[in-house]
């Protein structure tokens, strides 16, 4: 099974998100999508297929979405769609694609419905917050 994960690794949660598909035993494709930017069509699929939209998908605090305009509702997603083409930061993350689907993993531990197996326990986030108990199970 193929794991993409779009991954900031400046972001706890996307970190977490990447520390959990790998503990599951799977080493991922991370794209490193600061630093490559995203394509009009690849954020468009991957809205398509997570169910998101362009303002749904909008970081909305530490990102530039407030100086840019973008949190004003009457904001249309074509306009917030092309501010995320220039300023990458503002599309929410991380999101995770597998052969079980497509989802922006906020909180962390959503991304373990995307895997075949769950990593083995005990497992915690990054702020020492219970995943996985010691008998392997979710935590939850």
């Amino acid at each position: 099974m193929t794991v993409v994960i779009h991954h900031n690794p400046d972001c706890g949660t996307s970190r977490n998100v990447l520390a959990i598909i790998e503990a599951s035993g799977k080493t991922p494709v991370v794209v490193p999508y600061l630093d490559i930017g995203w394509t009009r069509s690849q954020l468009l699929a991957l809205f398509a297929a997570a169910g998101l939209t362009p303002r749904s998908a909008l970081r909305t605090t530490k990102s530039p979405a407030e100086e840019l305009g973008l949190l004003d509702p009457s904001v249309d997603d074509e306009t917030i769609l092309a501010a995320m083409l220039e300023h990458p930061i503002l599309v929410n993350r991380p999101i995770v694609c597998t052969p079980k689907g497509v989802r922006l993993c906020r909180p962390s531990e959503s991304v373990l419905d995307l895997l075949d197996s769950l990593p083995p326990g005990p497992m915690t986030k990054e702020d020492g917050t219970p995943l996985i108990d010691a008998m392997g199970n979710r935590v939850g």
